[in-house]
């Protein structure tokens, strides 16, 4: 393919099909993650708070601590505690 105003086709061609492979990938793991959390789900397990655990897994040490301190700061401030 020929270069078309300034922009090799070829090249073009190449991101656009990577990109549509990891996003079909991407389409295939989020299926994956679904069917274990209604695994979990059929055992008994809240859904909800699994994926409340998986973000805060995620997040380092100083940031969730941060986070949960906040967090109870709001719900004093609101009289929840």
């Amino acid at each position: 393919m020929a270069e078309v105003g300034g922009i090799a086709g070829d090249h073009l061609r190449s991101f656009i099909e990577r990109i549509e492979r990891l996003e079909e990938e991407k389409a295939a793991l989020a299926a994956d993650i679904k069917d274990v959390y209604a695994e979990a789900k059929g055992t008994g397990f809240d859904i909800k708070i699994m994926r409340q655990l998986v973000r805060l897994r995620k997040m380092e040490d100083h940031d969730r601590s941060e986070q949960e301190e906040i967090l109870d700061l709001y719900k004093r401030a609101l009289g929840m505690d």
